[in-house]
């Protein structure tokens, strides 16, 4: 007999939106998407964690290395290794700069794929360990740093300043502000204002869409994970619908991380290489 007393269990929006919202500097729910007022301190510890496990990988990577026969771990950093190499020549010419880039390049390649990777633990396991640390229920907690796009933007604004950097290293300061106003258009005082319009619309379009795009593709990953995961949710009773939600479940659960393993590499991917180009016509006149 019901006391009136049972724990409201929550509905599928009430769990979605809980596992959607931060833990952050307000204690609140964030009012929107992105607010660079609050402080997401998950993401910001997610970040920062996987970023040492990131360097000290590099370092033990680097450290085991042998000229004889390589080991399997040996092996698979040296293909990584090699593919980002490859990659840098090809799109950065000056192998002074490449002494640079082309670690940062791979730096950025592991960091955000084990970003990615945290949308393949299950969805309430982190969070659930962080209620039962804390002491309450209702704590917020989400651990994919990348699906949270405070973060995305942080690190391609990060790639912005590199890319500042470098112009006026290669260009010197006085050249780069030249170019701010005499590209692309021509070197006429009548068309510096539309010039240096348009080089600042390049430089914040593709700042935001470098952010973005990651942001895009992780958040629709973790949003999935949630659905199903709601799916297993509901599969508890004797009618037969029960037992083929919990199935579907697995299945949909099962498919949809080995799929999404693919799509945290090319993330990555996608994001280093984009970082590697943006940096390359740093190096590059109009």
């Amino acid at each position: 007999m019901a006391t009136g007393h049972e724990a409201h269990a929550p509905t599928a929006g009430e769990y979605i939106v809980h596992h959607l919202t931060h833990f952050n500097s307000t204690g609140e729910a964030q009012k929107s998407i992105v607010d660079f007022s609050v402080v997401n301190i998950d993401s910001l510890f997610w970040s920062i964690a996987l970023g040492v496990v990131t360097l000290f990988f590099l370092w033990r990577a680097a450290s085991r290395a042998t000229s004889g026969v390589p080991g399997r771990f040996q092996a698979a950093v040296e293909l990584v290794v090699e593919m980002v190499a490859d990659q840098a020549k090809g799109i950065i010419h000056s192998a002074e700069s490449r002494k640079f880039v082309a670690p940062l390049a791979l730096t950025v390649f592991v960091w955000i794929f084990l970003m990615n990777a945290m949308d393949l633990l299950p969805v309430d396991l982190l969070p659930r360990l962080w209620q039962a640390a804390s002491g309450n229920e209702h704590a917020f907690m989400r651990v994919v740093p990348t699906a949270d796009l405070n973060a995305t933007l942080g690190m391609s604004a990060g790639v912005l300043l590199i890319c500042v950097y470098y112009n006026i290293k290669i260009k010197g300061l006085g050249g780069w502000v030249h170019e701010l106003f005499a590209a692309p258009f021509g070197d006429k005082w009548f068309l510096y204002p539309i010039n240096f319009l348009m080089q600042m619309i390049e430089f914040a379009a593709k700042t935001i869409s470098h952010g973005m795009r990651l942001f895009g593709n992780m958040y629709a990953g973790e949003l999935l994970f949630m659905l199903i995961a709601l799916m297993g949710a509901a599969w508890g009773g004797s009618t037969v619908a029960g037992p083929l939600l919990f199935l579907g479940h697995v299945v949909a659960g099962s498919l949809w991380a080995i799929f999404h393993i693919l799509i945290i590499t090319l993330q990555a991917f996608i994001f280093m290489m984009l970082t590697l180009v943006y940096v390359g016509q740093a190096h590059e006149g109009h």
